[in-house]
């Protein structure tokens, strides 16, 4: 039962991420009456909390190591709380106050969870070896995809059943429901002795080749970033596909999770840096793809779901499995380094919101309503053209990875 715990665990994670970056942007936007420019500016200042608080949460793990069942409860209460909270109707002076104050606490507990999680891979997995490594990694992102499956129709269909606002403040509390429940079914296996090593340096990261995997992290992150944040206006609004984005989102979620198991053992015959070499440019075809698609083609898109959900699996299970191997590899404390690592993704989300958000709004971009032809074009610049130019650039850091360097 350990590593179906730990999909599990994933899941409550992953379902919990998804509403903070991209079903928050519409809600803040529709419901409370927040400008796009004004939600990307709290975004990044509460990235800007992360740069402090993950690293120091890696160190308190890796320092506590005995604690990491008291840190794992805490992960999930402060999501348990936190969701039903951000989610309730409000109004008056005091909206973005109690906004960001929720958002620091679900960020918190959010990063706590996930660093955890990640930090600890050698401990959960059967051995602390590649292939268990790899294996760990294949359970854990397939908990991970199902949770986000889980959160991208969970609104809808509690809208269908009638719930109120859209479904989001029973959907907040369904996230809450979640997350007590998995706290309390994945507590046995955070009873498992923790393995730690040696502490976190710069010239460990270096001598590992942790760095270079940490540089590839942010910058692969970016376009995820970008179209994560703008899939619901990019199907709403650039392709007139009203009513379809829940449906679309899901399907791009379950290509990646049943791409995971075939990149995983595709990635113990062929190694880590090929099977990247596979993935990424099946992203770039999809991010082509899509710029050019014409208004109103769901076949179109709903086929550039199918191949970038795919090419994302690669990425989520084949890169943390990488940097965790290659710090298992060296007897490096793993969840310090994660909580770099869970940063370096964060940020790349943050600097997405807070660059792209005010850019549509000063293009005249208005979600939901009839936009012109120069605030669609920047969306659509937005959403596939600077993706595509990022993602590029995070297949010549892949490249430029020597093959000793990594692990298989």
């Amino acid at each position: 039962m350990l590593y179906p715990r730990v999909s599990l665990y994933a899941l409550m994670l992953a379902a919990a991420g998804i509403p903070l970056y991209i079903h928050l942007p519409r809600f803040a936007s529709v419901n409370l009456g927040l400008g796009l420019g004004l939600i990307g500016t709290i975004l990044l200042a509460i990235r800007l909390i992360d740069l402090v608080q993950d690293p120091l949460i890696g160190w308190a793990i890796d320092r506590w190591p005995g604690a990491q069942r008291l840190f794992a409860m805490v992960a999930t209460g402060g999501l348990a709380l936190g969701f039903p909270l951000l989610f309730m109707p409000r109004s008056g002076p005091y909206v973005v106050a109690e906004l960001v104050a929720i958002l620091v606490l679900l960020f918190s507990a959010y990063s706590l969870g996930m660093i955890l999680l990640y930090g600890r891979s050698a401990t959960l997995a059967k051995r602390p070896e590649p292939d268990d490594l790899m294996t760990l990694a294949a359970y854990r992102e397939a908990g991970m995809l199902g949770g986000v499956v889980l959160a991208a129709m969970a609104p809808s269909v509690l809208f269908a059943l009638g719930a109120k606002n859209e479904g989001y403040p029973a959907f907040g509390l369904f996230l809450g429901f979640v997350a007590v429940s998995v706290g309390v079914l994945t507590w046995p296996m955070w009873r498992r002795r923790a393995i730690t090593g040696a502490p976190i340096s710069i010239a460990g990261l270096i001598g590992a080749g942790a760095n270079r995997l940490l540089a590839l992290a942010l910058v692969n992150s970016l376009p995820v970033a970008f179209t994560s944040t703008l899939f619901l206006f990019f199907v709403e609004d650039r392709l007139g596909l009203q009513g379809k984005a829940g449906g679309l989102l899901i399907l791009f979620f379950i290509s990646a999770g049943l791409s995971v198991p075939f990149w995983a053992r595709l990635a113990q015959s062929i190694g880590p840096k090929a099977v990247l070499a596979i993935a990424m440019p099946l992203a770039i075809a999809g991010f082509v793809g899509a710029g050019v698609l014409a208004p109103g083609n769901l076949v179109g898109f709903v086929l550039i779901c199918v191949a970038s959900g795919a090419a994302l699996g690669a990425d989520m299970v084949i890169l943390p499995a990488m940097f965790s191997v290659a710090l298992t590899r060296a007897g490096l404390n793993a969840s310090a380094a994660f909580g770099i690592w869970s940063f370096a993704g964060k940020l790349g989300l943050a600097l997405a919101a807070f660059t792209v958000l005010p850019v549509l709004e000063q293009a005249g971009f208005s979600p939901g309503t009839d936009n012109t032809p120069e605030a669609l074009s920047t969306l659509n610049i937005a959403y596939a053209v600077i993706p595509c130019v990022l993602k590029l650039a995070a297949f010549g850091l892949v490249l430029t990875l020597p093959s000793e360097e990594i692990p298989r």
